[in-house]
């Protein structure tokens, strides 16, 4: 089975093209103008297995913000059509990942039901021109739109480039563990309700 996605959307704001291969090998392709948001998206996919390719042009005179918003936007809306009925997956995951003196952890579950618990205190609002605040902004446009539970916590951590890099990579790792088969499964649906769309 092949668990591909491609997503154009297009607004007054943003121009975005997505594709998504869950079942990759971690490459990425990413161009969202956005410097240090393509740094993430590229920890992204490289710890995730998934290989991704963005091209987005957004309001970047305005600020970053409608950019790193409808990128997360258009991921979720590929991953769960990626994923289908989400058949055989584990559809649970965890990570608890250090970054130098930052340590987050994420925990996924592929449930049909969004959510995203956020807790994650930066002590900059600014790395270098980005927006610390951007980071819950996109995995929460994320989770919603991929139907998924997330949740993000940082354990320690004072270095807001290295607490943003631990949460991108723990999430990255969570979900790998979360869309891999399961063999034990059977190709079966991993719920008691035989569906998870909600």
């Amino acid at each position: 089975m092949t668990r591909q996605a491609t997503i154009a959307r297009a607004t007054s704001e943003t121009n975005i093209r997505l594709t998504l291969d869950l079942d990759g090998r971690g490459s990425a392709d990413v161009a969202t103008g956005v410097g240090f948001f393509d740094h993430m998206l590229n920890a992204l996919a490289r710890h995730s297995l998934m290989d991704l390719m963005v091209a987005a042009k957004g309001d970047l005179h305005i600020d970053d913000h409608h950019t790193v918003e409808d990128v997360g936007i258009v991921l979720g809306q590929a991953l769960r059509q990626a994923l289908g009925d989400k058949r055989g997956i584990r559809r649970y995951g965890q990570c608890l990942l250090p970054m130098d003196e930052a340590l987050a952890e994420a925990a996924i579950d592929i449930s049909g039901r969004p959510f995203l618990a956020w807790s994650v205190p930066f002590q900059r609002p600014k790395i270098g021109t980005f927006d610390t605040e951007l980071v819950e902004e996109f995995f929460r446009a994320f989770a919603f739109n991929a139907g998924i539970t997330l949740h993000v916590t940082l354990k320690a951590g004072s270095n807001a480039h290295h607490v943003a890099e631990a949460c991108f990579k723990s999430v990255a790792r969570a979900l790998r563990m979360a869309i891999e088969a399961d063999p034990r499964t059977l190709g079966e649906i991993p719920s008691t309700k035989g569906s998870l769309e909600g």
